[in-house]
């Protein structure tokens, strides 16, 4: 039987102390970690809401994907790629469906769709002379328009590896804009000699 909220709970925060902080997860050890274990602790778990709240673009709540603030740096009819910034990464960028769905209310053609974008996508940021890996990433809980993160991991830094990317990419100072646009140029021009659409 699944756990409820509550049970969940309970769960989670058997093992925290008086306070209620849990022991610092086993990440905290790796050489990807972008912090210094020592005084470091986790904050006590929230308990569980009755109702979660509304995301953007859901309940009536404006959805700013629908009409978008951000530069396109690549699009087609069903999809558009931005550059976000600034980013401690050499580049992220967010693939956006054209249409107000979220990731389940994908049909079919659209979803074989973003397979083949992902990758292609992928393809042409770790072309990139400098970018040794492209990380895909799909959080939703901000906004229900369906949006997808590619973080480009520099070459050369191990450290960097894996999921603590997205948070180095906050801790890092930004790079520069005019390294970052000219990054994103070409990934949508190869973006589009592979899969097709048009650069911006």
């Amino acid at each position: 039987m699944p756990l409820s909220p509550e049970d969940f709970y309970a769960h989670a925060t058997r093992g925290a102390d008086p306070a209620g902080h849990l022991p610092l997860p086993s990440m905290t050890g790796w050489d990807t970690f972008p912090f210094d274990r020592d005084g470091l602790r986790t904050v006590p778990l929230a308990r569980p809401v009755a109702i979660e709240p509304l995301r953007h673009g859901e309940g009536g709540r404006e959805c700013p994907a629908c009409a978008p603030i951000r530069p396109t740096v690549w699009s087609d009819p069903h999809w558009r790629l931005s550059a976000l910034g600034p980013s401690g990464a050499p580049l992220v960028l967010l693939l956006e469906s054209r249409d107000h769905v979220d990731l389940p209310d994908l049909p079919d053609d659209r979803a074989a769709e973003l397979g083949r974008l992902t990758v292609h996508t992928a393809r042409a940021i770790e072309s990139l002379p400098h970018i040794a890996r492209a990380h895909v990433s799909r959080w939703g809980d901000g906004s229900a328009h369906l949006h997808v993160f590619f973080f480009a991991r520099p070459k050369g830094f191990g450290q960097l590896r894996g999921t603590c990317l997205a948070v180095w990419d906050d801790v890092l100072p930004p790079v520069p804009r005019a390294q970052r646009d000219a990054d994103a140029a070409a990934v949508a021009h190869a973006l589009a000699a592979s899969h097709g659409g048009t650069p911006s």
